[in-house]
């Protein structure tokens, strides 16, 4: 039990051991929401930069992860054919979602930024 608080401390640093607050907005600046998670922005434009940046951080997490349990696989299939290709598949699979997490960012930022100028983001 002690080991799933100590991965949300390190997935979440600021929100797993937050003291409580006498106020919702106590601590957060521009009317934010202090929540477990942190300050989450009321309005869309700082609301949805603060969503994708969490939605990007789960999403590495989730493939690091992957790739752990991918290198546990293959660690633990004492040769076996159909094991190692089942683990070289959740190893190429996890790497590959990191890959798409990370050019996703760079994708959002060129076509929010760049060609559509959305302010905010």
């Amino acid at each position: 039990m002690v080991w799933i608080f100590f991965l949300l401390s390190l997935i979440f640093p600021t929100g797993v051991f937050a003291k409580p607050l006498n106020s919702p907005f106590e601590g957060c600046t521009n009317n934010d929401l202090n929540t477990a998670l942190g300050c989450i922005p009321v309005e869309i434009g700082p609301f949805v930069t603060w969503l994708s940046s969490w939605i990007f951080g789960v999403t590495g997490a989730i493939a690091f992860l992957m790739m752990v349990y991918g290198f546990f696989l293959m660690a633990t299939s004492s040769g076996d054919p159909k094991a190692v290709a089942g683990a070289k598949e959740t190893i190429t699979s996890a790497i590959t979602g990191l890959l798409v997490s990370i050019f996703g960012v760079f994708i959002l930022r060129l076509v929010a930024l760049n060609i559509l100028q959305i302010p905010g983001l």
